[in-house]
């Protein structure tokens, strides 16, 4: 589970149910300055950029090009054999 401040996400929620309403709301509040500081750039470039660099790295992707079988920590060893 994805931990957040030494809390599973199902213990997050279990204790945002036991909080107030004005705590809930405080909690929200706090969230959304945090965000609003964070820089922001328009999709047209940031997709651009990012566009150029999964191209720039398909060469070396594994799920695209593969995984040479001597290098393949997933391939069988042996084979089952049934008698």
């Amino acid at each position: 589970m994805r931990r957040l401040l030494g809390k599973t996400s199902l213990q997050m929620v279990t204790m945002a149910q036991d909080l107030t309403e004005k705590e809930l709301l405080k909690m929200e509040l706090d969230q959304l300055k945090k965000e609003v500081k964070n820089e922001r750039q328009m999709v047209s470039k940031t997709g651009k950029e990012l566009k150029e660099y999964i191209e720039s790295m398909a060469a070396e992707d594994p799920l695209l090009k593969g995984v040479p079988e001597d290098k393949n920590p997933f391939k069988e060893k042996g084979g089952c054999i049934i008698s």
